[in-house]
């Protein structure tokens, strides 16, 4: 909120795509913290956005009327200007991308602008790596093999020896072939998948890379890992990447992939990449240079199955809207149209034109959900640990007074606006909110559990219990805390007797032949003042394998499915208010918080008889 008022303080008035690119959050956010502001009176509902009074008077509060901007007016921090003798370059790559290949956002293509193209091209000539040499480019929807072309043309004299690239698309690697025909640079194309490791041929050949990657940390981790492979042994040779802006915490996994590899970075410019479309991004991405050492190791030496597209990790439709006549579409997984790229070419449904803006996230249902992690257990040698960096597990208990309810047509609360964009003077309409849960049908069913494997689920017996025990031990002591029982033993001991009585409703979800890697309790209770029978999650926790947040949604989804077998339409899930990643998790169902439990610290001395009256199971509830 903080970098969102002092930026429309500095740059009013503001367009979103402007206060995107300043603060680097994505536009859906800064669209929905513009409109909360607009709601409150504190900037202008005329756009592009400026303070009201009431806005300056809050910036002035928080001590943040402050105009200073030290940005570059000439790079605009950019840090590089293209020359005019390059201008020539620019108009020439424009040309040359209109008669281009069409971008595939399925696989996260998206075209740079030609003053783009141009200056990775200046940074590669201030860097020292060209002119001469050889450059490997991993991937190439962005035609920057033809942009060194074309300025090696434009300077009268080849920028490098050889450029080769390696991509997937057969429509992008033959139209750089017919366009660098005449233009005197030797560009040699590849049609690689690079989920598989780079041809030998290839390997250990260049003295630059450069690769603008899918903007996942998987992607990040796979493309350098290819261009590790192709650039020569030894330090101090360059690999440019280019990224789009995420939040910290996926900008950590990306910066870790990038040490894992031993790579160092050498320089780092932000909105140096300007794209046509990515909006969600503000058009923009960064630049980085990096550099090998003596430690640099290709991190992904085999074949590649896991996800790697954006797409691939994405679970939830999207709203939008055809600026034509209105038609609202969904587009996502499951829907008709997997992407608005795929949309965009077919035409809207209702009038066959668009554009199309963005609007709402559809609220989720099991059959697509985002995916977020549901416990803190580490898997280590075959037992769950907690550690500080994780998420932590949820806990389900079973003296709640008075239980959520999670029927079919309860809608997923403040899901249905959440994922709003700004546009053209208003937001984008709500859509209704689809039911929070619902048996899924035998295809969503397989969808789900092929989203999980290799993992599966099965009724709890007594060989999981010792990793039953462990997990009970990690759920106590974040519901608890320094109160928390933690004897493995006694948790086990305690299971057992359980499962004597009844293993009904105990559901573990393993690897076939391996040990329990989740654990979801699920009791029939009945509420004693009505009488009425409702089901109690008792206990959930997921190590974090590959594919941890799909693991818990299968188990979730079992342990509805079980509610629903018993004829049951209620469903109690217990979790600690610092939990967010399981009460987001629990949200995505269409469970609703409807109690709060209170705790005061007693001061020392207090009643002992307290203390003894208390069940030892809930100490410190």
């Amino acid at each position: 909120m903080r970098s969102i008022l002092r930026a429309i303080r500095r740059l009013a008035p503001a367009s979103t795509k402007d206060i995107s690119r300043a603060v680097g959050l994505p536009v859906p956010i800064v669209a929905a913290v513009g409109n909360e502001l607009r709601q409150r009176g504190l900037i202008t509902r005329e756009r592009p956005s400026r303070l009201t009074e009431a806005g300056r008077a809050v910036v002035t509060e928080l001590g943040m009327d402050l105009t200073l901007d030290a940005t570059c007016r000439t790079c605009d921090g950019r840090e590089l200007v293209i020359p005019e003798v390059l201008d020539e370059a620019v108009a020439r790559l424009s040309a040359i991308m209109e008669d281009g290949p069409a971008v595939d956002m399925t696989i996260d293509q998206s075209k740079c602008t030609p003053e783009t193209k141009v200056r990775r091209i200046l940074a590669l000539l201030s860097s020292g790596t060209l002119p001469g040499g050889s450059l490997l480019l991993i991937g190439d929807d962005d035609l920057i093999s033809l942009a060194v072309a074309v300025v090696g043309d434009v300077l009268g004299s080849p920028l490098v020896d050889q450029v080769t690239v390696v991509d997937i698309s057969p429509d992008i690697l033959g139209y750089i072939q017919r366009v660098s025909a005449d233009l005197g640079t030797r560009i040699e194309t590849v049609q690689h998948d690079l989920r598989n490791p780079l041809p030998e041929k290839l390997h250990r050949q260049f003295d630059v890379a450069m690769t603008d990657p899918p903007y996942t940390p998987e992607g990040a981790r796979l493309f350098l890992s290819r261009a590790v492979e192709g650039l020569r042994p030894g330090p101090a040779h360059s690999i440019f990447l280019s990224f789009g802006g995420k939040s910290p915490d996926e900008m950590l996994q990306v910066q870790r992939e990038i040490m894992e590899l031993g790579l160092v970075t050498n320089g780092y410019i932000r909105n140096f990449n300007e794209y046509e479309g990515s909006g969600i991004l503000g058009g923009v991405g960064f630049f980085q240079h990096l550099l090998t050492t003596s430690a640099t190791a290709p991190s992904q030496e085999g074949d590649y199955k896991g996800p790697l597209y954006t797409g691939d990790k994405r679970s939830r439709q999207r709203m939008y809207e055809c600026v034509a006549c209105g038609e609202l579409v969904r587009v996502g997984p499951g829907a008709k149209w997997a992407s608005v790229g795929v949309l965009r070419a077919e035409g809207c449904p209702n009038c066959g034109k668009g554009p199309f803006r963005p609007g709402p996230l559809v609220p989720a249902g099991p059959e697509q959900q985002t995916r977020q992690p549901a416990s803190a257990a580490r898997h280590t040698g075959g037992r769950p640990q907690v550690t500080a960096a994780a998420p932590e597990p949820a806990t389900a208990r079973s003296d709640t007074p008075e239980p959520a309810t999670a029927q079919s047509g309860t809608p997923a609360p403040g899901t249905a606006q959440a994922g709003a964009q700004e546009r053209a003077g208003e937001t984008a309409p709500p859509v209704p909110a689809r039911p929070g849960w619902h048996p899924p049908t035998a295809d969503e069913r397989d969808v789900l559990e092929e989203r999980a494997a290799p993992y599966v689920t099965r009724q709890a017996d007594e060989g999981d219990l010792e990793a039953i025990g462990d997990f009970e031990v990690d759920i106590a002591r974040v519901s608890f805390g320094g109160d928390a029982v933690d004897d493995p033993v006694r948790h086990r001991t305690r299971m057992a007797r359980a499962m004597e009585k009844s293993k009904d409703g105990m559901i573990v979800a393993h690897r076939p032949g391996d040990p329990a890697i989740g654990w979801l309790w699920v009791s029939v209770n009945q509420n004693t003042m009505t009488g009425d029978r409702y089901a109690n999650f008792r206990s959930l926790a997921v190590a974090p394998v590959e594919r941890r947040a799909e693991v818990a949604e299968l188990l979730i989804s079992s342990g509805l499915e079980f509610a629903v077998r018993h004829g049951l339409t209620e469903v109690v899930g217990r979790v600690h208010v610092g939990n967010v990643p399981m009460r987001t998790l629990y949200r995505k169902f269409g469970f609703t918080p409807t109690n709060l439990v209170m705790k005061l610290r007693l001061p020392a001395g207090a009643d002992d008889s307290a203390s003894e009256r208390q069940d030892p199971s809930h100490a410190g509830h």
